[in-house]
């Protein structure tokens, strides 16, 4: 929780109190220390003006009620994640298609926008302040999805025919789902696959048929969707098996350095301006193509077979694009 989170919740733990609160409860509500504590109630009473009280006795702080209601925090008082959660609700909801749920969206989509303007954010005055773009996206028929979350939360397996983009190879399934995930732009299913005894990880877009069964879905625990889909990077790596060393030019770098990976990634910036990551993985498609992007602004020192993938694009690319070819 960031600063800035914590003084807006401490107003409002502040406001909606009847009687005095202890610094230990507020310690715990805000989870911080007692001289970040202190910190937090010299600004909100000495730099924005709260009716900020102390009990002489007991030493609990309290809101000044004759003051309390004419007081309010000054400017936009909203985290960035805040922020991007409710415009990125508010997009999703405006470009729903019309469904029997229609009248409860178009609700829910009233309150967001009543909360962004409570925060100074009229969308409905000038809604070309925000633009949200999302690229690439690709639509999953609607009657589709309804199947996938009957199996889903019935915990029910499901039967489908799926066509694979890499090996381009359609093939019939038996699957047990574990969750809906949505990465870059599109919904993956993850699941036991009782037809390859495994997690895999299917694109909706790319399932031609499915059906509920009779049958009772296999049921992992979360720590083990965590350990095969979360322990490399990327959403089809599986569980990681090694560690990827990248070293990014100064220009990449600036761009690099700021961005997060995988969670267990580690980053150091080089004594040359160049920025070394490392980052856990398992299979090396995707990898690639992230590490393609940068372009040679970015060697791969190690593990061997991560630069040997890397090699074997680029010398594809060579090819391709070479004038004599």
């Amino acid at each position: 929780m960031s600063r800035l989170e914590r003084v807006y919740h401490l107003h409002n733990i502040l406001r909606a109190r009847r009687t005095p609160v202890s610094r230990k409860q507020l310690m715990e509500e805000l989870g911080c220390s007692q001289a970040t504590l202190y910190r937090l109630i010299g600004q909100l009473r000495d730099e924005l003006g709260a009716p900020l009280e102390q009990d002489p006795e007991t030493r609990e702080f309290f809101y000044d009620r004759s003051l309390a209601g004419n007081f309010e925090l000054p400017g936009i008082w909203i985290s960035p994640g805040e922020l991007q959660a409710l415009l990125m609700a508010q997009q999703v909801l405006s470009q729903a298609q019309p469904g029997p749920m229609a009248s409860e969206l178009s609700a829910l989509q009233e309150r967001i926008m009543s909360l962004l303007d409570n925060q100074g954010l009229d969308l409905n005055a000038q809604p070309q302040r925000i633009h949200l773009q999302h690229s690439a996206g690709r639509q999953v028929p609607e009657r589709m999805l309804e199947d996938i979350l009957t199996a889903l939360f019935d915990r029910q397996r499901l039967s489908m025919r799926y066509h694979a983009r890499t090996s381009d190879e359609v093939t019939e399934r038996e699957v047990s789902p574990q969750r809906l995930t949505f990465y870059r732009g599109a919904w993956y299913l993850d699941a036991w696959c009782h037809t390859r005894e495994g997690l895999r990880s299917f694109a909706l877009e790319r399932i031609q048929h499915q059906q509920c069964t009779e049958n009772t879905a296999k049921e992992l625990s979360a720590d083990a969707l965590k350990q095969h889909y979360q322990g490399a990077y990327g959403i089809f790596s599986g569980p990681a098996l090694a560690t990827a060393e990248l070293v990014f030019g100064a220009e990449s770098a600036r761009w690099v350095a700021e961005e997060n990976w995988h969670d267990e990634q580690q980053g150091e910036w080089l004594p040359d301006g160049r920025y070394r990551l490392k980052v856990p993985f398992g299979a090396t498609r995707e990898l690639v193509m992230d590490i393609l992007r940068h372009g040679p602004d970015v060697e791969v020192m190690g593990p061997e077979h991560l630069r040997a993938a890397v090699q074997q694009q680029v010398a594809a690319l060579h090819q391709l694009y070479s004038p004599s070819s």
